[in-house]
């Protein structure tokens, strides 16, 4: 049936064949990308561009062993990562360290990661750091996982963010409370970079906090000592009086029985 009305689609009439083929012309719009997905595709690069989603920059060798291929192999891979700009390279020493190129290749990393969870494409078997990297991760250089949902809701909540059709804007009683939070809001809003963004987490199916605020949050996190990464992983590990202050400091609201619920 698809080969039928694909046959039909392109088959030239004897009225308007001209006119077909400036509509098909004409379809072809925007950059090409088949070819940034086949460098994104191939398993091995797959896998070093999500080892580089914790972002730390890591050498060859080590990407190489993350993808399980030789170090000459795994050069080859890098070469063309380079140069299709997804990653960039600095030289120290006798080293190269390979890192993402900015923040828009994590993101599209993420995206693919929750289209690839939302359609099934998982491993056959699953990492037993799985239920950690769900419960909270290093999102390029913000919080994600449940743990990052919860924080982003609360804000939402609390009228720190809003959403318009521009996008996602800080509030004034946003910046009031980063400041309580212990944030410098003037050292946030000089850098060069988006403010804030709604990130789709791939685990949860909902949003996390990207962007400038998001990164200075689990920078201050990091700083009060409630939580650590966890060596070699995005794993976001918190301790235990972490925890019980994130969770006073996030609280899921309540929310108000009905007419129709009893109190209780």
């Amino acid at each position: 049936m698809l080969g039928a009305l694909v046959a039909a689609m392109v088959r030239p009439t004897s009225n308007h064949p001209s006119r077909l083929l400036a509509t098909m012309h004409s379809m072809k719009e925007g950059p090409h990308i088949s070819g940034i997905a086949a460098l994104i595709g191939e398993p091995a690069r797959a896998e070093m561009l999500t080892a580089l989603m914790a972002d730390r920059a890591l050498t060859a060798t080590e990407l190489a062993t993350v993808a399980g291929i030789g170090k000459a192999t795994a050069s080859a891979h890098l070469a063309k990562l380079v140069d299709a700009r997804l990653l960039a390279v600095h030289d120290q020493g006798r080293h190269r360290y390979f890192r993402l190129a900015d923040r828009d290749v994590a993101q599209l990393l993420e995206s693919l990661m929750g289209v690839a969870f939302r359609t099934g494409a998982l491993r056959l078997k699953s990492s037993p750091r799985e239920p950690a990297l769900r419960l909270a991760r290093v999102c390029y250089d913000h919080l994600a996982g449940a743990r990052g949902v919860q924080a982003f809701e609360a804000l939402m909540t609390l009228g720190c963010f809003k959403a318009d059709a521009a996008g996602l804007h800080i509030t004034p009683a946003g910046t009031a409370w980063f400041t309580r939070f212990g944030i410098d809001a003037s050292a946030v809003t000089s850098q060069r970079r988006m403010m804030c963004k709604a990130c789709l987490d791939w685990s949860e199916r909902r949003h996390h906090l990207a962007g400038a605020w998001g990164a200075a949050l689990l920078d201050r996190m990091f700083e009060l000592g409630w939580a650590r990464r966890v060596k070699d992983t995005r794993i976001v590990q918190f301790t235990p009086p972490g925890e019980r202050e994130f969770q006073v400091l996030f609280a899921p609201p309540v929310r108000a029985p009905s007419a129709t619920e009893p109190a209780l």
